[in-house]
Parts: structure tokens; sequence; C-alpha cells
């Protein structure tokens, strides 16, 4: 699942760099509106791309991961209703 995330990622910078290096290396000379509006679409590319990166799927484990701090994860352990196995 990261995979497919991290290649859709890319796939949209790429698409993203590619729009801004064409709107001002040609379509600038032809229209200026045209590049003016190819760079708007290419400025919101990056913050969904991002989103999409990020996107947690619904097989996608992240909400009993430990946090780290034990006083932390046994807390919320005990307000989930887990028993700790005890060592």
């Amino acid at each position: 699942m990261y995979a497919r995330r991290r290649h859709v990622y890319f796939w949209m910078m790429g698409i993203c760099v590619a729009l801004f290096v064409g709107a001002w290396a040609v379509v600038r000379l032809f229209s200026m509106p045209g590049a003016i509006g190819m760079c708007v679409i290419a400025m919101v590319i990056p913050p969904v791309a991002a989103m999409v990166a990020n996107r947690r799927g619904p097989e996608d484990r992240w909400w009993d991961d430990p946090s780290g701090d034990p006083k932390s994860d046994e807390w919320w352990d005990e307000l989930d209703g887990k028993r700790r196995r005890e060592p």
C-alpha cells in the first residue's frame, strides 16, 4: 500500500514540475494567460500530493501502534480496555 501511495506522489510531483517547466519554457511564448493557468494548476498539486501520500487506508493499522512512551501506552490501553501481558 505504501509503495502505491509513493508512486502516485512521485507521478503527481512529476506532473507539477512538467507543468511549471512547460508553462514558462514553451507556453508563455504563445499565451501568457495559458502559462499562468498552468502554474495555478501546478501550484495546487503539491498539497494534494502530500495528502495522497499520507492518507491511511482502511487496511493500514495506525490506531493501535505503540507511541514509544510506556506510560502513555499503558494509559491508552487502559482506556481501550486492553489487557497487557505481564512480563
